[in-house]
């Protein structure tokens, strides 16, 4: 596996490709886990080359959080990744991707101000700008978005259409832990006891999928799930929504999606379930 850390070794990098051959691209900030592994799995049949990076973004992070605290460990990350079959780690400085001056961003307005982008207002302005430099400098045919962080996947899919940029995203499905619990970076700062408790998330929202599939309408689905939820969780929100615009379900919904975040203790975690009917 070739890594490259360097701006003008990876263009230059990316200018030698045989443009014959396809490359899959999947963003990370590293703390990799079986989750991101499965993004590169998915795409062994799909492209010929396959790149990641790993960048820990601080656009996206507001002052009051968890930068600094935020797990590094690209040694590991770059031996997972080895492992996985990827083809090239390219993981650029601060310096490169924010030089001097810089005064840039890219923003979609509407699902960037609701939910996650009401509790965090500066933090899709960050994702959705990072990710199209990173679009910009790959140029791949396919990019990995997790199902997880499903009102970025939202966004991205938006930003991708509304600036037409020639990339395909393929959603990749959450991974579970055999407790059920997401897979997340977040995940190491859990107590056992606030574990045991974050269990009852992916509880929560499975009760909502299956009372869903029975015929209860939206409102009915959230109030199961809150009372599904361990009283020790305050969630920031628990709600039923309409997956690709975040906002309420209506007549012309197609994807429900049942969403959560709160806080365990002091980790912040997110979680999903796509809602089906029979």
């Amino acid at each position: 596996m070739l890594t490259l850390q360097s701006l003008s070794e990876f263009r230059e990098w990316r200018m030698s490709v045989d443009p014959s051959r396809s490359i899959g691209f999947t963003p990370t900030m590293g703390a990799l886990h079986a989750g991101h592994l499965s993004h590169l799995h998915a795409l062994a049949p799909v492209v010929d080359l396959r790149i990641c990076s790993v960048y820990v973004n601080p656009t996206q992070f507001a002052p009051d959080e968890d930068l600094e605290r935020y797990p590094r460990d690209l040694e590991r990350d770059a031996e997972l990744l080895a492992e996985a079959g990827c083809d090239l780690l390219f993981f650029p400085s601060d310096q490169s991707m924010y030089p001097a001056g810089y005064s840039t961003y890219v923003e979609v307005e509407g699902i960037s101000s609701v939910y996650e982008g009401a509790h965090r207002p500066s933090h899709f302005r960050g994702v959705s700008t990072i990710v199209a430099k990173f679009l910009g400098l790959v140029r791949p045919d396919v990019m990995t978005l997790g199902r997880k962080d499903a009102q970025q996947l939202a966004l991205l899919e938006r930003m991708v259409i509304d600036l037409n940029i020639d990339t395909r995203i393929l959603p990749i499905p959450t991974v579970r832990a055999e407790d059920g619990l997401a897979m997340s970076s977040r995940n190491a700062f859990l107590s056992a006891d606030e574990r045991e408790r974050a269990r009852s998330i992916s509880r929560a929202l499975g009760a909502g999928s299956a009372a869903f599939a029975a015929g209860a309408d939206p409102e009915g689905v959230e109030v199961l799930m809150r009372r599904e939820l361990d009283a020790a969780i305050q969630p920031d929100y628990l709600d039923v929504v309409d997956r690709r615009t975040f906002g309420p379900p209506n007549d012309e919904t197609t994807e429900h999606l049942a969403i959560f975040a709160g806080y365990v203790g002091s980790t912040r975690l997110i979680d999903n379930l796509i809602l089906e009917s029979r």
